[in-house]
């Protein structure tokens, strides 16, 4: 069996609703982004973390990617899994955990398999907690198809040993503050196996179904190249943009609801069409590759410091406090508010225009504009 799934649990937002883009991404290497490789890292370090915590043998990783932000977040993670874990010893004698689990779902989807986590399986009840390093997208627990898919490898195996009738599925997300819990009946999460992911999971299988652009093209390797998604945006570009004073509320709404992801696709174009003339010779008509703006910089500092010093200039330094996140890394958490919680304010933020799903509060808009334009006076 190949290392990747051609139906990942990864990917099965983006394959579960646009059926044939599995198949294509396969067409497109999978050369993986920092911040893939950064999550990976995180990931490493969770799992040895955890494993020592429960007094299990592991021998620490170590990668480029090592930060304090990443110690704190992997931290908190670990405490996170073994206050769960307390908690399901309080039920059961001997709740079972598992860490970085290999699940089968094949049975539903084909050749399906993944990785979880952590698993805690108790009397009657499987948690599947799985870590989230990424901070560009927030991730919710409720109806996610990749913890679904989890699950479902899971009971494949312990529905047997265990009486499980129900599945709680957590997201733990630190960078973005987000602890997201969905528990769901094992009924429920089987018919939902039968009735939608396992046709599903067939077409996508064997790239049958229609192109269907929406959110999941987000990680899609082929997206940049997808024509349906180009055709999509396209249209709206050539049918809508017209100057806001000829367009009704109501077109505003449509346009600021895509505008995200139609600003993301122009600007993965213009990223695909700059790599391919500077790393495979790709000749665009009517564009050319020139030089950006460049940023002065000292070449040595220690030479430049001499330098200046034997000209007689001695006002050559700056002194100033080190930022807010490195000074509450210095203290911790903890020292950071008994020391300087009372010294720290917040100025309120620009005012931004997000859709009602964003779980922000909404802002009190007749005060909003006069908060952030007096304080922006002020500074």
């Amino acid at each position: 069996m190949a290392d990747h799934a051609v139906l990942s649990a990864s990917g099965s937002h983006r394959w579960l609703n646009c059926t044939p883009s599995a198949r294509l991404e396969l067409e497109f290497e999978n050369t993986g982004s920092e911040a893939a490789k950064e999550g990976t890292a995180a990931h490493a370090l969770c799992e040895h973390k955890l494993k020592r915590a429960l007094h299990m043998r592991s021998r620490r990783p170590v990668s480029d990617y090592d930060s304090d932000e990443m110690e704190e977040c992997t931290d908190a993670y670990v405490d996170f899994v073994m206050e769960q874990y307390e908690a399901a010893k309080q039920v059961c004698e001997d709740p079972v955990i598992l860490i970085e689990q290999r699940l089968d779902f094949s049975c539903y989807v084909p050749d399906g398999f993944g990785t979880g986590d952590c698993l805690i399986i108790s009397d009657d009840r499987l948690h599947i907690i799985d870590f989230k390093y990424g901070m560009g997208v927030l991730v919710e627990a409720e109806d996610n198809p990749q913890m679904k898919l989890y699950a479902l490898g899971a009971l494949a195996v312990y529905d047997a040993l265990y009486d499980i009738r129900e599945v709680s599925m957590t997201i733990f997300q630190p960078r973005r503050e987000n602890v997201s819990t969905w528990t769901v009946s094992v009924e429920d999460l089987k018919a939902w196996a039968e009735n939608e992911l396992k046709p599903r999971a067939k077409m996508a299988y064997d790239g049958e179904g229609e192109y269907f652009p929406g959110e999941w093209c987000t990680f899609c390797r082929a997206a940049v190249r997808c024509r349906t998604r180009a055709e999509e945006k396209l249209k709206l570009a050539q049918t809508e943009f017209r100057m806001p004073p000829l367009l009704t509320d109501a077109e505003i709404e449509d346009i600021l609801a895509v505008l995200p992801d139609l600003t993301k696709w122009a600007n993965e174009i213009t990223a695909y069409a700059l790599d391919a003339a500077l790393n495979h010779g790709k000749e665009w008509n009517g564009f050319k590759v020139v030089e950006g703006r460049s940023v002065r910089k000292y070449r040595d500092e220690a030479a430049v410091a001499e330098a200046a010093k034997e000209a007689g200039y001695k006002d050559i330094y700056r002194q100033s406090l080190i930022p807010l996140t490195e000074m509450q890394r210095l203290m911790g958490k903890d020292k950071f508010e008994e020391i300087l919680g009372g010294l720290i304010t917040k100025a309120p933020g620009r005012p931004t225009l997000v859709p009602k799903s964003d779980k922000r509060p909404a802002m009190n808009v007749s005060n909003a504009i006069n908060e952030f334009y007096e304080i922006k006076e002020d500074i």
